[in-house]
């Protein structure tokens, strides 16, 4: 049974629905499945084993916050060590995110959608089921599936702090 909260995220002033349980650092990171462009399935925890990983939630490519957010980790992933992967993952439609991809020049951020099964925004806690979208949220996962760092962020229009983002990644490291 999927967990409902609906006191714990407002939109404006009026309290969101969230499904499924918030994770926190120290829990092992659930595995999940997201489509691709031509709708191909992938398990970006599989994929990326033995790697740091960073998840980055958004509500939808197609918003400025998550435009700049998206934007940002693909310059920043430019910089990082290979064995550090960054996954952008919303509900866009896949062949919306590979056009948006496409017209912003993002290339070293993995794209992923989970608008098939909603898992990632399930399992994560991140799915506001009015919108059917996530709420912005950061996970890390080490190279062992553990999480290292979660972070919900309290408001849609609020990006994460990329520095902190980027600095627990490299820790996480080893």
């Amino acid at each position: 049974m999927v967990t409902v909260r609906s006191d714990v995220f407002k939109i404006g002033d009026t309290f969101a629905t969230l499904l499924g349980d918030e994770v926190n650092v120290g829990d092992t990171a659930p595995a999940f499945t997201s489509v691709v462009p031509g709708w191909g399935r992938v398990n970006p925890l599989e994929e990326s084993k033995g790697k740091v990983i960073i998840l980055s939630a958004v509500p939808s490519l197609d918003t400025d916050v998550c435009d700049r957010e998206t934007r940002r980790f693909n310059e920043e992933a430019a910089k990082l060590s290979e064995d550090i992967i960054i996954y952008t993952i919303s509900c866009d439609f896949p062949m919306a995110q590979k056009r948006w991809c496409g017209a912003a020049g993002v290339d070293k951020v993995k794209v992923v959608s989970d608008v098939v099964d909603a898992e990632f925004g399930v399992k994560y806690g991140a799915l506001i089921k009015e919108r059917r979208y996530f709420r912005r949220s950061v996970f890390i996962v080490g190279r062992d599936g553990k999480l290292t760092y979660v972070k919900y962020l309290p408001v849609l229009g609020e990006e994460p702090n990329y520095d902190e983002v980027i600095q627990a990644a490299k820790q996480a490291l080893g």
